[in-house]
Parts: structure tokens; sequence; C-alpha cells
């Protein structure tokens, strides 16, 4: 094997990896491998958790090819069987902008918005559950399922509903379709805390050091010790308050006398110059 092929070898086993992990695994796509013996071949059940959509309740099978480059040049993707989608060849395969190659002069595709090597598996997963709810129309694959799209909704719906129930059939044995309610939580919560790794405690462990006013979260946005600082300048600033409403009012009784006296003295010395 060559030097490029393992490496692409080696880092779509780690995101094959952390794609099937219970802990990291995004509910809308089952992942499997054709052949235990080829990374390069995926085979994918795509899922629409959103219960608005038309799509829910689909299980669409998919097959996801890497070239031996890999993340030089992008996979392909390829509905097995094809669903009827503006954006779906009749052969099954996918025309989406992530997976075209950039610098393409014939293309009217954004470089921003096309393959680059630092996209990963999980990023072109996503951005395929977002065209299936959210067609692109202005480049179509297939035709006539982008006129019965803009024209023809009602047909358009009725279609893919058909598609859905048949899909279900595609549903492995024993496999349990996630819901929009538990699919990010059942296994985050069945798992006990003691056996995290360090990436799911990060948030947990600075929680703790917060509340101790030591941890890198409090000393990065100036939370924890800063705050017991105002207000220690909060009660050292009413002291001084009261203390100087204290002195006022000393001041105001020291002086109200005196005045009482001289006042009296001016009287005194006015009576004695009309006698």
């Amino acid at each position: 094997m060559s030097n490029r092929k393992n490496t692409a070898a080696n880092l779509l086993l780690r995101q094959y990896r952390e794609l099937t992990d219970a802990k990291k695994a995004i509910p809308s796509f089952h992942i499997e491998l054709d052949d235990d013996s080829n990374i390069f071949l995926w085979n994918v059940g795509v899922m629409v958790l959103n219960e608005d959509s038309i799509y829910h309740g689909g299980y669409f099978k998919a097959q996801m090819r890497f070239p031996e480059d890999f993340p030089f040049s992008p996979p392909t993707f390829r509905f097995t069987p094809a669903i009827y989608h503006p954006n779906v060849y009749r052969d099954g395969r996918l025309c989406i902008s992530i997976l075209h190659t950039s610098g393409d002069p014939t293309s009217e595709e954004p470089d921003s918005e096309t393959w680059s090597p630092v996209q990963t598996v999980e990023s072109v997963l996503i951005s395929i559950v977002s065209l299936l709810e959210d067609p692109n129309i202005s480049s179509p694959a297939n035709v006539d399922a982008a006129v019965d799209y803009r024209k023809n909704v009602d047909q358009y719906k009725q279609r893919v509903k058909l598609e859905v129930e048949r899909s279900k059939q595609d549903i492995p044995d024993g496999f349990v379709m996630p819901s929009s309610r538990t699919a990010y939580v059942a296994q985050r919560h069945a798992e006990p805390e003691d056996t995290r790794d360090l990436g799911d405690n990060f948030w947990y462990d600075s929680d703790e050091e917060d509340d101790n006013d030591e941890g890198p979260t409090a000393d990065m946005y100036g939370y924890g010790n800063g705050d017991d600082d105002e207000d220690e300048d909060e009660e050292i600033q009413f002291e001084e308050d009261d203390d100087v409403s204290i002195d006022n009012d000393s001041v105001m009784d020291r002086t109200q006398p005196s005045k009482a006296e001289d006042e009296s003295e001016d009287l005194e010395d006015e009576m004695k110059l009309e006698k």
C-alpha cells in the first residue's frame, strides 16, 4: 500500500470509529463497512429525525466511496436504490456542492461551498440531510423532480411518502430507528459518569473548578476570584458610605449648638445698643 493510500486509510479509520462510537455518532446515520477489509467503501443508512419532514421515518440506503488520496479528493455518494429528489440522478448519484472539486471553470459554485481537504465525512453527511429537506433546484440532477417540487408540490410529497414506506424494508434486522427526542441523549445518560473519557468530562470539570474559583474557564473569562473581589469592593464601599453618614451626623451635631450660641450673643448686643 502506497504512503498516500495508507494515510487515507488511517484517516478514514479514525473518522469511521468516531462516527460509529455510541457516544459520538450522529443519530441520522447508520454506518457500516461494506467489507471489513475495505475502509474505502461505507454503507450508510440516512434518516431524517425532523418529524415535520416528508422524509421522516425513512431509511435511505446509500454507499459512500472514498478515493485513495482522501482527503485531497472528495468521496462519492450514491443512494441504493435511487430516491426521487431534485439533486439525485436517476442512478442514485448525489449532486451536492460539498462533493465537487473546486476550481472548475464551468461551474458557478463558489469555492467556499465545494470540497476542500479540511472537510470531514461528518460535515458531508450533515450537508446531505440538509439537502434532502432543502433541495437546490437551480441546477437539478433530476429535472422532473425539480419541476414537481416547484409546481406540483402535492404530487412530489406523495411520491416521497411512497418511497419512505418502501425504504422501511431496508431497515437492518435488530436496528432501532432513532427518534428526535431520544436520539442525542439516550447513550450519554445510560453511561456511568466514571467511565466517560476526558472529552466528555471537560465541561463537567470546568463547572467543578468554577465552584472553587480556580478553573481555566474562570481565568479565561474573568470569573471566579474576580467576582469575590467585586463583592469585597462593594462591601467596603458600603462601609465607607456608612462611615460618611455617621461623620456627617456628627458634624451636624457639633455645628448646630455653635450656631445657636452665636445668634444669642448677637441678640444681646442689639438689646444693649437699643438701651
